[in-house]
């Protein structure tokens, strides 16, 4: 790790804003961050309207999917994935 991205990192317990919880979301929804990253996660969520109501959509999503009778395409988690990461960075390709 470079001396850059360790100062640029946030320190533990400091809080999140928006950015950085976009760029985690998905992976904090799937459980994949740290106890640290997933409590300011959840933190930042509870506290903001915008970040919150966007993880609500993400698990929506994800219930539909897990609940769905038919067979989903293999790439169906990646394209949900690659479609988030697409709205974070605010550039969704059109089909």
């Amino acid at each position: 790790m470079s001396w850059l991205s360790t100062m640029l990192r946030p320190r533990p317990g400091t809080p999140m804003d928006c950015r950085q919880v976009a760029q985690l979301l998905q992976h904090y929804l799937d459980g994949e961050v740290d106890a640290d990253r997933a409590r300011r996660i959840a933190a930042h969520l509870d506290d903001c309207r915008h970040c919150g109501l966007e993880a609500e959509t993400y698990e929506r999503i994800k219930a539909a999917l897990a609940a769905s009778q038919s067979p989903l395409p293999e790439d169906a988690v990646d394209r949900l994935r690659e479609f988030g990461e697409e709205l974070v960075r605010g550039d969704p390709t059109t089909p």
